[in-house]
């Protein structure tokens, strides 16, 4: 699944520069994912860098974007050339 950020954000600017794929940009009020680029962080890290810097917890799992392991994988070698 790609991941999403809540209106629970503080617009803290931390999640944008660990986000290996550049998802990460700042929306019209808060901080937005976009969902083409997200991988969860496959294939760069074994967890999502920025659920781990959030400090209000407000990036979760977008329910309206089911993907299993491998197409984040697809994805990531898409969007890395190197599949």
């Amino acid at each position: 699944m790609a991941l999403m950020i809540t209106d629970e954000c503080i617009n803290c600017d931390v999640c944008e520069p660990e986000c290996p794929n550049g998802a990460i940009s700042q929306g019209d009020e808060i901080y937005e994912i976009d969902p083409n680029k997200c991988t969860e962080c496959v294939g760069h890290f074994d967890e999502p860098q920025c659920q781990q810097v959030c400090p209000v917890d407000c990036i979760p799992l977008d329910p309206d974007r089911k993907e299993t392991k491998e197409q984040l994988m697809e994805k990531f070698l898409n969007l890395t050339g190197k599949g």
